[in-house]
């Protein structure tokens, strides 16, 4: 028994130095493995491209819709209504009859006017005859001339008169005319300012409608004074496009010319008013209504664009991040123009067609590889 127990007892300490080789050859490799750097990991991000297009110049303001004619009607004679001939809110065109004034006193005036013509008339008749006898008596010296000369006068007195008489026959029939009422324009009427079977005067101030003309319609804004000589120019080559919007900014309600530049400036604000006239053919501008207006004076051709999210700013100015061959990226510096509808103009620093990173700048640095997986935007 102690002779077997004298054989085994290598046998333990042969097997701990096998081990003990194993885990000292394995050693270089493990720290080999352990020293040797992980690879960078590759950011996700969206990208997109730098493209060359038109993109128009627009210069941006606050302005009130106006109608492009408003009109008070008012009685331009004294009287009663016997008829008001159009409904509130309504269309009419020029010419149209909008209410009747009690007619016969001024028709009554008419004939009495008619009536002292046609008695001047015959007075006028019975001295020329008489001129004609005093003519033959004073031939056989039978009349002077002191008779014949007043009875020139007479008749002389006689046609002033019918001449008089004339101009009063035509002040009867304007004031007769005056009994029609009818629409200056054509426009859109608003409420009633007086009922039917009312006394009107000439000296009122109410009238009795106000008319707007919706078509064409009004818009008058205002611009910084700076923007003076950019309008100038534009005007210098042609009619300049105005844009109106609602208040959202967004959503387009018509589309006219610049029509007027005022002929100075605000001094207390600054600003300059302009006007520009729009053929509200769907009237979907409205006197007094606010809007946004874009006026293009220019449109710049062949410019660089990019999303503007695109466009960062550092300590430096603005700058973007472009994706090099290798899939790095690194920050260049750009110089931005206009910004408009979610898209920037590259005046410096880009070049059409270079692929820049969208989103995501927040997790990149320079030298970064990046992975645009998600697709490029535009």
């Amino acid at each position: 028994m102690r002779r077997w127990f004298w054989l085994l007892l290598p046998l333990p300490i042969l097997i701990a130095g096998v081990l003990a080789w194993e885990l000292l050859r394995e050693q270089p490799a493990n720290a080999a493995a352990t020293a040797a750097p992980a690879p960078a990991p590759v950011v996700p991000v969206v990208a997109g491209v730098a493209t060359a297009r038109d993109v128009p110049i627009y210069l941006a303001g606050i302005g009130t819709v106006q109608a492009f004619n408003t009109v008070t009607v008012k009685a331009r004679v004294d009287g009663q209504i016997d008829k008001i001939a159009f409904t509130e809110g309504q269309d009419v065109k020029s010419g149209q009859l909008l209410a009747q004034i009690d007619p016969r006193p001024f028709q009554a005036a008419l004939a009495q006017a008619q009536a002292a013509k046609a008695k001047d008339q015959a007075q006028l008749a019975n001295a020329k005859r008489d001129l004609d006898r005093f003519l033959t008596l004073a031939q056989r010296d039978y009349a002077t001339k002191q008779s014949v000369d007043t009875q020139r006068a007479t008749i002389e007195g006689l046609e002033a008169a019918i001449q008089g008489d004339d101009a009063a026959i035509d002040n009867a029939k304007v004031q007769l005319g005056y009994t029609t009422v009818t629409a200056p324009l054509s426009g859109r009427t608003g409420v009633r300012l007086v009922d039917q079977g009312n006394i009107v005067h000439a000296s009122d101030t109410t009238g009795i409608v106000v008319i707007t003309q919706l078509k064409p319609i009004s818009l008058v804004f205002t611009l910084p004074q700076d923007a003076l000589d950019d309008v100038a120019a534009a005007m210098a080559k042609g009619p300049v496009k105005a844009e109106a919007y609602k208040r959202d900014d967004a959503t387009r309600v018509g589309e006219g010319m610049l029509a007027l530049v005022d002929n100075q400036i605000d001094p207390a604000t600054g600003t300059i008013r302009l006007k520009a006239t729009f053929a509200n053919d769907e009237l979907r501008l409205w006197p007094g209504q606010f809007v946004n207006v874009h006026l293009l004076i220019d449109t710049a051709r062949a410019a660089v664009t990019v999303p503007a999210q695109v466009v960062q700013r550092g300590p430096d100015g603005t700058f973007a991040y472009v994706i090099k061959q290798d899939g790095s990226v690194e920050p260049r510096k750009v110089r931005l123009g206009a910004v408009r509808d979610g898209v920037a103009i590259v005046e410096k620093g880009l070049q059409a067609g270079e692929r820049v990173v969208v989103d995501g700048q927040y997790k990149i640095r320079p030298g970064v590889r990046v992975d645009p997986g998600a697709g490029p935007a535009s």
